[in-house]
């Protein structure tokens, strides 16, 4: 099989597009779940078929919608909207917190069927990935029998259905998928059907044309990938050297691989916490950094992962958000990101905070093996046990929480927001331990 695949990757070439440019032949799968959250709920609980569910935050609660289902979308509700603006358009949805563990449970399942077919799997979230069958299909008449076969197995086997786009690159390949939901199948065979399907379209459309450089090209005029095509100078006086690439990606033109992820590619790893309500108690911001630290830690070590740098993110209750970071002169590991993170804390404003969190970043890989729960107070905390069973005393002393028995809660992330909340209502009625 080895061989097979070099010898296929060897036969891929270029080949003159109309344009003038080349592009190198691949066969590219795009797969993204329908609703995925959404509808995993519904499979599990069949009731809540045929109705708005929206997962996210509840409607008394801050927070957005991480997705919904298509009928929750009839009404205007979609993913990252302000949960009370979706309960304004649809009262009578049926609204859910998410459960994490459950959906990654879940894509693991789904990429073990989607790589099964690629020579490389590039996973967007867990929901989403970009598989290269350029060796493993070597034509679009058999890569078009993976795609419908990746469909019925998510179907017959996880019980959810998924919209695939097949095309010869990866920009292609996410507008086909996107062209037929919920449920569908699309291909873009090559670079001028890619044109001639999305030429009328708006700028938004391609990729690497966010809200802000939609608006920028907007306010210069240019508001269709036809315009884009027909003012090329305009395009680069709006958006510099970034609009030599738009442009090409107007024309079809996008040589990017599919490219494993690794963890060991990541430049940072940071957790954040939003409060339901502002919390102006700096002694809990404290305390929540802590649990923030050790988690950092553990993400960072279950990947052999280290890093050198230590970062700190607040959002007052006015939605301004500052950052702050240091070096330091050696690896950082839980005690010193809550150190360093805690001191940069108490040099700033002190006012109403929103959010906290706080990260780790110079990553590169390290040799430390992972931390276990039962390890935490013997390894890797920098040779500092004792800070950390201080820390945790006073925890328990404040709010009546066993970490030491249950570490499992600062280790998973919905865990740790319930803890934080739990953390804030018992900080502010210390009365009330129930």
């Amino acid at each position: 099989m080895a061989e097979r695949l070099t010898r296929c990757r060897r036969m891929a070439r270029r080949r003159d597009h109309p344009a003038g440019v080349g592009f190198l032949e691949r066969i590219i799968i795009h797969v993204d779940m329908d609703a995925f959250y959404a509808s995993v709920e519904m499979r599990d609980d069949p009731s809540l078929i045929g109705k708005p569910v929206i997962i996210g935050s509840l409607p008394t609660e801050r927070g957005v919608v991480s997705t919904c289902s298509y009928e929750a979308r009839k009404y205007g509700v979609h993913s990252a909207m302000n949960i009370k603006e979706a309960y304004r358009l649809c009262p009578n949805g049926v609204y859910m917190r998410p459960n994490f563990e459950k959906y990654k449970r879940i894509s693991e399942q789904l990429h073990e069927i989607w790589d099964s077919y690629a020579t490389s799997s590039e996973p967007i979230a867990l929901d989403e990935a970009f598989l290269d069958v350029t060796g493993t299909a070597v034509t679009f008449e058999k890569a078009r029998e993976f795609a419908h076969a990746i469909k019925e197995r998510v179907l017959n086997e996880v019980g959810l259905s998924c919209s695939v786009g097949l095309a010869y690159s990866k920009t292609a390949a996410k507008i086909a998928s996107e062209e037929m939901k919920p449920d569908g199948y699309f291909e873009i065979r090559t670079p001028e059907e890619y044109m001639e399907l999305i030429m009328d379209r708006d700028v938004n459309v391609l990729y690497g044309v966010g809200k802000k450089t939609a608006e920028r090209l907007h306010k210069a005029g240019i508001n269709t990938v036809r315009d884009v095509l027909e003012n090329t100078g305009d395009v680069i006086d709006a958006l510099g050297n970034n609009g030599e690439q738009i442009i090409e990606i107007a024309k079809g033109i996008d040589d990017r691989e599919v490219t494993p992820y690794r963890p060991e590619d990541a430049k940072s790893i940071s957790r954040e916490i939003t409060f339901q309500v502002d919390v102006s108690d700096y002694d809990l911001l404290s305390d929540v950094l802590f649990l923030i630290a050790l988690n950092v830690e553990e993400r960072a070590k279950s990947h052999g992962l280290h890093g050198t740098g230590v970062s700190l993110k607040v959002t007052y209750s006015d939605m301004k958000s500052i950052t702050r970071s240091r070096n330091t002169a050696s690896t950082v590991n839980a005690v010193s990101i809550h150190r360093e993170a805690v001191s940069m804390l108490m040099a700033l404003k002190k006012r109403p905070v929103r959010l906290i969190g706080a990260g780790m970043f110079n990553v590169t890989n390290s040799k430390i093996r992972q931390m276990t729960l039962d390890e935490i107070f013997d390894d890797c905390t920098g040779g500092q046990p004792a800070y950390i069973r201080n820390e945790f005393a006073k925890l328990k002393d404040r709010y009546r929480i066993d970490f030491e028995s249950n570490l499992d809660q600062i280790f998973y992330l919905d865990s740790l927001h319930k803890t934080a909340e739990l953390m804030r209502k018992r900080r502010l009625r210390p009365g009330n331990l129930d």
